[in-house]
């Protein structure tokens, strides 16, 4: 690992990256653009950017009818705005037409920080993972927010991309496919599914245990619908000990679409960690992801007390 770098900076600069090479790309920003980062495609490309104001759901319709016409429009705005004020619009005039718009949604999960409980979406993988035809992609690593950029502009169809505020640290490049999950290390004591920041987490949570004679394997879910259903079954199998791992609560996300890939296929234990049923709070982003057990030591702990 080397330098910190945010996702959300990786999206903005590959977004206006992807502009120059596609006149097909617009965007689409709901009075977020500097937060959101899709500030450099509207600094290069001001005639295909269109500003809509705090007004999410018009945007997402906007952008509706925007790939009526051939377009490719990113939408951009925080998670909680996205997927929430706007999940009817996503629901049915983005998936239910089957529109090729791309969602994404910036500052999710609880590394928001100070802007607190009501900011800290840590419903959105759930949300759109509910949603029929929706693909839904968090990257864990700049690298990687850059590869997906790319990849969903020649994907056709709604795709949700989450993005995070806190930088974090850029690890070693690994191939991006969507569907197609990335095996980071490989130990036989337990397999660790996750996605996101968690990732940087859970590979320093392994090196935590590897000190101990522990040794897991950690898994990057960069896709996590449509889930890698191989790899699951496989790496469950192999390991027979199962934890997910997210920043974001444990209904509806990374937890419960691995145990529906398991459920009756594998016989494996199985434990989920990440946000219980209740609300973020504000804080220190690093401080805030502590009182939740989201830190590689306490990860660490908690798979160490499970095994």
């Amino acid at each position: 690992m080397a330098d910190k770098i945010a996702t959300r900076e990786a999206y903005g600069r590959a977004l206006a990256e992807l502009g120059r090479l596609n006149d097909k790309v617009v965007a689409f920003d709901a009075d977020l653009s500097g937060s959101t980062m899709s500030k450099y495609f509207r600094a290069e490309f001001p005639n295909r950017f269109f500003e809509a104001g705090i007004a999410e759901a018009n945007m997402i319709d906007m952008a509706a009818g925007a790939s009526t016409m051939g377009l490719i429009p990113f939408c951009s705005t925080f998670a909680m705005f996205a997927t929430g004020r706007a999940y009817e619009q996503i629901r049915n005039s983005v998936a239910y037409p089957h529109f090729n718009v791309k969602i994404c949604g910036s500052h999710a999960g609880l590394s928001v920080g100070e802007d607190g409980a009501s900011h800290q979406c840590i419903e959105d993988i759930g949300l759109m993972r509910l949603i029929p035809g929706m693909t839904v992609i968090a990257p864990a690593d700049a690298t990687e927010a850059r590869k997906a950029v790319f990849a969903i502009a020649d994907f056709d169809g709604p795709v949700y991309i989450r993005t995070a505020r806190l930088a974090t640290p850029v690890m070693d490049e690994q191939p991006f496919v969507i569907g197609k999950a990335n095996v980071l290390t490989t130990g036989d004591d337990a397999v660790v599914f996750t996605y996101g920041l968690m990732v940087s987490e859970a590979l320093e949570a392994a090196k935590i245990l590897e000190a101990e004679g522990i040794r897991l394997t950690v898994v990057n879910m960069h896709t996590i619908k449509p889930i890698d259903r191989e790899c699951v079954l496989r790496q469950a199998a192999r390991c027979g000990k199962v934890f997910t791992l997210e920043e974001h609560s444990i209904i509806g996300g990374i937890g419960d679409a691995v145990a529906d890939v398991l459920m009756g296929n594998v016989s494996c234990s199985f434990h989920k960690i990440g946000v219980r049923d209740e609300f973020g709070r504000s804080g220190k982003a690093l401080d805030v992801l502590k009182a939740y057990g989201l830190t590689a030591p306490q990860i660490a702990e908690e798979i160490k007390g499970e095994l």
